[in-house]
Parts: structure tokens; sequence; C-alpha cells
């Protein structure tokens, strides 16, 4: 296994598709978000999950796809293999928990409603995370930087 998760989400990518290859970034803009408020061994399945909600939603650490469909076959795909990580190092609660996140953070989408970092901070702490105040205000930080928000719900 790789020594970082960056690492190791741009290599299963590379084996898994040429297309997926095609659409890694040349020089990554890898910084962990959210798996710092959870236990370590969320950390890849986290960062998997949170990094299909970028690339669904925002600007990705190590994307950059083609197009809207590649952007969406993409994003499933990353979530797809971050839930199967998450499972592996917390069964079916976790999972649970990333799917509730999921979930809430699609319906905010939807409605145009700000809130989807808290819901990824409620996220860590329903897999056992128990951050200090200055780590999720980092978190957060990070988050806003990186997600986009159109002024209108079509």
């Amino acid at each position: 296994m790789s020594s970082s998760p960056a690492e190791s989400i741009a290599e299963e990518a590379r084996r898994e598709s040429p297309l997926w290859a095609s659409a890694l970034r040349d020089v990554p803009e890898w910084e962990p978000v959210f798996s710092t408020l959870a236990p370590p061994r969320f950390e890849l399945g986290l960062e998997t999950v949170y990094e299909a909600y970028l690339v669904h939603y925002g600007r990705p650490r190590l994307f950059e796809p083609d197009g809207e469909t590649e952007r969406i076959l993409l994003g499933d795909y990353l979530y797809a293999h971050g839930l199967v990580r998450i499972a592996d190092a917390g069964g079916v609660d976790a999972v649970a928990a990333m799917a509730e996140l999921i979930s809430r953070c699609a319906a905010l989408r939807a409605t145009g409603e700000r809130g989807d970092g808290e819901a990824w901070v409620h996220a860590a702490c329903s897999l056992g995370g128990r951050p200090e105040p200055s780590a999720v205000e980092r978190a957060l930080a990070r988050h806003l930087a990186r997600v986009e928000w159109s002024k209108e719900v079509e």
C-alpha cells in the first residue's frame, strides 16, 4: 500500500481505468480535509469519499475530469471505492454514517442550502472522531476553499 491516501487513490484509479488515469492532475493539490477529524483507520476511505464529493461539487485535489459525463462517472467510482474502504475499516455502522452524509449533502445541494461542511464534521464524529475545535475550524476552512455553490438553484 502507498504511503499516503493521495498516492493510494491515484494508484488505484490508474489501475482501474485509462480514463481515470488521464483525469489525474499533473500536479495534485492534496491536503487532507475531514479525515483528520476521524480515527486514523478511516483516513483512506473518508478522503476517497471526499474526493468523490469534490469531483461532483467542487475543485478536486487529485483529478481534472473532462466534461460532465466523466465528472459524474468518476465521482460515482470514487464514492463506491470510498464506501468499500469505510466498510473494511468500520463495518455496517460506518457505512450507514457515510450514507447519511452523502444523502444529507445531496439534499443540501438540491435545495442550495449551506451546511455541507458541518455534515462532514458530524460524519467524522459519527465514525468515532473527537476533534478539537481548532481542527474543526481548519477542516471547514479547507473545505470552503474547495467547494462551489451556485447563487441559484435550478
